[in-house]
């Protein structure tokens, strides 16, 4: 059995949908359909049946799809540890947008500066999103808000977080929260400390970066919680009435994390790192 079509059908499983999937190969739709077929072929029978809003698992391939599953991710493992059987060639680092607003550029250049041949990729996404393509193989190391929820990571390295409440500096502040898009560990974490303190309902703004949420509670839109290094980066801290929590409410740290199944050669390295 070929696992190229094995990994083409766990990637429509996944999405339920061809053509998203064909987006996330970066293969033509019909290459994907022509390789379904051909899996389907060889095992003799259907492995989707079609809906509106695209495909769903057959019975038979409900019971491959674990399967694949395990196939596909032992293979790139292999391929990972035998691309990097001496050293630790390429680098895929994913990382929050507060992450990468405050401490990314200065990591990413101290590791080019002490690995100058490795390939050094960075992908920014919600702490959500980030732990999703972790667990999904799709990068090495992440930059999460929080501890890690899943058995399946481990700490390399953390960073201790003063989360702070901001609002206007003279304008009385509405009942809004304005916070950074869903999946965000800290729009999750504002919305239910805002409950707790405050019998008032709050209406949620979402953006789509930091600088324009602290522009906006100047300008006497709403309030926020977000890391102080954050208000400090992009030079809000004398701008905004600013209230540090307890850590005991908000102890958030940034924490730098690997699977437990595929922790990178330079482990030692990300380990002593002074973030």
């Amino acid at each position: 059995m070929d696992s190229n079509l094995l990994k083409v059908f766990v990637e429509v499983a996944k999405e339920k949908s061809i053509t998203k999937a064909a987006n996330k190969l970066n293969f033509a739709q019909s290459n994907v359909t022509s390789r379904i077929k051909q899996l389907e072929k060889s095992l003799g029978f259907s492995l989707f049946h079609r809906v509106p809003k695209g495909v769903i698992l057959s019975n038979e391939g409900e019971k491959l799809y674990p399967r694949a599953c395990e196939i596909v991710k032992k293979i790139e493992e292999v391929t990972y540890d035998m691309k990097n059987i001496n050293k630790q060639e390429h680098l895929i680092i994913g990382s929050t947008e507060s992450n990468a607003a405050t401490r990314i550029v200065s990591f990413l250049l101290q590791v080019h500066k002490d690995y100058p041949d490795m390939n050094l990729e960075l992908i920014t996404n919600t702490t959500r999103d980030i732990t999703k393509e972790l667990l999904e193989y799709k990068v090495d190391i992440a930059f999460i808000s929080g501890e890690p929820k899943s058995d399946e990571l481990i700490i390399l390295n953390k960073v201790l977080e003063t989360i702070v409440l901001v609002e206007p500096k003279k304008e009385t502040c509405p009942n809004v929260f304005l916070s950074f898009k869903n999946g965000c560990a800290y729009n999750e974490f504002g919305q239910n400390y805002l409950k707790q303190i405050s019998n008032n309902e709050h209406k949620n703004l979402e953006f789509g970066n930091y600088e324009t949420i602290l522009g906006c509670v100047k300008a006497g839109m709403g309030k926020s919680l977000l890391p102080l290094s954050i208000v400090k980066k992009l030079n809000y801290e004398n701008e905004l009435r600013i209230t540090e929590l307890p850590k005991e409410l908000a102890n958030m740290p940034t924490c730098m994390v690997c699977r437990k199944d595929c922790i990178p050669k330079i482990r030692e390295y990300l380990e002593e790192y002074k973030l």
